[in-house]
């Protein structure tokens, strides 16, 4: 349990620091793939809540305490909704939402644009199956209604574009002040990092 006096950045980071280097499937590490994202989202220019919603947009892979294989055991552990639920504590709607929809995203993409499916990487197609395949015609005309679903797209194409290995990215430790300024509550609640 952290202590009072510990900002939800610092336990953030620590979650990174302690669990950044697992792989969840992919070629790169967990830390290795949000620094990329969040580097992606700023050489995009975009704004700070969406940089943030890039960097911390799997920390629910940090969160729900199962084991980096849980894919290939046919297990959707939907870290995006405990991301979510974690960064809606602590962070804007603006933050938070797109992390929520970001796998609902790769979804809709799958449906709208027939080139996406095949261009994703061997885990993103292996967890696709796990979170329900393809949105049907319905369920990508019901996403494009949702307020956050241009940028949880945005958020998406960043995420596929993050699993660069090796790739030169800025230090967790720049985004501090970042995150800082957008932490809207720094009071613990329940199973936090």
């Amino acid at each position: 349990m952290m202590s009072l006096t510990r900002t939800v950045v610092d336990a953030i980071f620590d979650q990174y620091y302690r669990n950044g280097h697992r792989h969840y499937g992919e070629e790169v590490t967990e830390l290795q793939h949000a620094l990329q994202a969040a580097m992606l989202a700023r050489l995009g220019g975009e704004g700070p809540h969406l940089i943030a919603a890039a960097l911390l947009h799997d920390c629910g892979h940090l969160l729900h305490g199962l084991n980096e294989e849980i894919a290939r055991e046919g297990i959707d552990a939907s870290h995006e909704t405990v991301g979510a639920r974690f960064l809606s504590r602590h962070f804007p709607i603006e933050v938070a939402e797109p992390v929520r929809l970001h796998v609902a995203a790769k979804r809709y993409l799958c449906r709208r644009e027939p080139s996406y499916l095949s261009a994703l990487s061997v885990a993103s197609r292996r967890s696709l199956e796990l979170q329900g395949g393809p949105f049907t015609a319905e369920e990508a005309a019901a996403f494009e209604l949702l307020p956050f679903s241009a940028p949880a797209i945005r958020l998406r194409r960043y995420d596929d574009s993050a699993k660069v290995v090796r790739a030169d990215t800025p230090p967790l430790e720049d985004y501090r002040p970042l995150l800082a300024s957008l932490v809207v509550c720094t009071q613990e609640s329940g199973n936090d990092l």
